[in-house]
């Protein structure tokens, strides 16, 4: 018996009753030994057509690109990840021409030192960069009206660095708690002043308390779910101007080749806005292990 159409079952109703992020957290698993590396290429699309349709539609077309290269290391207590998650998509509307969809640029370096071998505690340390590839937009609802460039590649552009405790009571969750540093880059000076910046400043350096909840499962064959909420408090400031990020992701693989997935993304930066940011993406498509 056929099992694609219950795994295709299965994964809608968790996309519906489901909110689902992406982890930034590389999680090492106890059992590995030396080095390890994976690398994922994904690409997921659609297409709509219309043409005298009774109940009406808006023709479509979009798709998204993304590779995800893992780079592990464990040795005794020591262990290391690197990460690369780059992610780019546009879509075409009719009559409101190409928009992009998804931008990312990430790059993460976590060190590890467990004082226990269950590997309930441990020490880390990490080092992050992210950015984006292209110009972001808030477009108009008003034809007449222009969109207005709100970031760009760099602008902004984080670099953040972080070390402290690490708890994990048990294989699908891990606490985390440390000092960190964050350097936010705005390379162009219109933008500036969108990212808590004054005119003519290109960076800034804060340092603070950092947080962070991770949770990875397969929740069902070939359907894991990811979440983490990552806080970063600056010393200086009000607490509830704490920046905060909770991402989910749940995938779900068909077969060997064809996967879906579900994102949402929750994020307050009292830099940017003081209103949450909110991102949810739904998609399906091709997934290559090439490595």
């Amino acid at each position: 018996m056929n099992s694609t159409p219950h795994k295709l079952i299965i994964l809608s109703l968790l996309v519906v009753f489901s909110t689902q992020a992406k982890a930034q957290n590389i999680s090492i698993p106890d059992s590995l030994i030396g080095w390890t590396q994976t690398w994922v290429a994904n690409l997921n699309g659609s297409q709509a057509a219309y043409n005298n349709w009774s109940q009406g539609g808006v023709s479509t077309l979009s798709g998204t690109a993304s590779s995800v290269f893992t780079l592990m290391y464990k040795k005794d207590q020591f262990s290391y990840g690197f990460r690369t998650n780059l992610k780019y998509g546009q879509s075409k509307v009719k009559d409101e021409g190409v928009r992009k969809t998804d931008d990312l640029i990430a790059i993460s370096n976590r060190f590890n030192y467990q004082f226990r071998e269950d590997g309930t505690l441990s020490s880390y340390a990490t080092i992050v960069f992210r950015t984006q590839f292209d110009d972001g937009f808030e477009y108009s609802a008003d034809p007449n009206v222009a969109d207005v460039r709100i970031s760009s590649f760099m602008a902004p552009g984080y670099l953040s660095e972080s070390m402290g405790l690490s708890y994990k009571p048990a294989p699908a969750i891990i606490f985390e708690v440390g000092l960190g540093l964050k350097q936010t880059f705005v390379t162009e000076d219109e933008l500036a002043p969108a990212y808590g910046l004054d005119p003519g400043e290109n960076f800034r350096s804060e340092g603070g308390l950092t947080t962070g909840i991770y949770y990875e499962k397969e929740v069902f064959e070939n359907i894991l779910y990811t979440s983490a909420v990552e806080t970063f408090t600056n010393f200086l400031i009000p607490f509830d101007e704490t920046d905060v990020v909770w991402g989910n992701e749940l995938v779900g693989k068909i077969n060997s080749l064809i996967s879906a997935s579900f994102q949402f993304e929750l994020r307050y930066d009292n830099d940017f806005s003081r209103e949450i940011q909110l991102k949810q993406v739904l998609s399906a498509g091709i997934s290559v292990n090439l490595y």
